[in-house]
């Protein structure tokens, strides 16, 4: 692809390393900011650094934060001893759009996949016993994708966290086998967490 100005493919080069976006839809966003106010673009440069410089984590759950506990957290009514296992952010923020569950999160960071080098170690699961044990939880829902990353992830919760002694359970499979919580409907997703069921590995 040729660029008639050195600073136009700088740009495409950039944005094309965002998931899903090639040079041509790179090269479409460039042209549209070049069509914006110079206030504008500053804008949303702007916006881009302070979220890289500012977020943080939650210390209790490792969900992204603007203080050191999250809004869940720290909303005296969610219910803490309830706490709902899921893959990253994009899984509470879709479970928290369905306005069906009242209690916590624990962001794992990811899947086991042995395929990319992900193990347990790699994943908040020490923190999730650790909390489970220090804040007397009483139900853990696994509410991780039906696909065998998250299959796996769940049978070694499972197997970590029986000893402690508490109620594990999973949502229903209203999700698709193979398919990703961020991609269900709000309703099915909504009814999944409702009608969760014990888990058995």
């Amino acid at each position: 692809m040729n660029f008639p100005s050195s600073l136009i493919e700088e740009a495409v080069n950039e944005l094309s390393k965002f998931p899903g976006i090639g040079k041509k839809s790179a090269l479409r966003m460039v042209l549209f900011l070049l069509k914006q106010e110079v206030a504008v673009v500053n804008r949303m440069g702007e916006a881009i650094i302070k979220l890289r410089n500012e977020i943080q984590f939650c210390e209790r759950c490792h969900n992204v934060s603007d203080q050191k506990l999250c809004n869940i957290c720290s909303n005296p009514k969610r219910d803490a001893k309830l706490v709902c296992v899921v893959e990253d952010l994009r899984d509470v923020m879709a479970i928290e759009n369905t306005n069906q569950f009242g209690g916590n999160y624990h962001v794992l960071g990811g899947l086991i996949n042995p395929i990319q080098g992900i193990g347990p170690d790699q994943l908040k699961i020490e923190s999730l016993i650790e909390r489970i044990k220090g804040l007397e939880v009483k139900e853990v829902i696994l509410a991780l994708s039906a696909t065998m990353e998250g299959d796996t992830t769940a049978f070694y919760l499972s197997k970590k966290l029986s000893p402690i002694g508490v109620n594990i359970s999973t949502i229903s499979r209203g999700i698709a086998i193979g398919g990703e919580l961020e991609y269900a409907d709000e309703i099915t997703l909504g009814r999944s967490i409702a009608n969760r069921i014990p888990y058995r590995s």
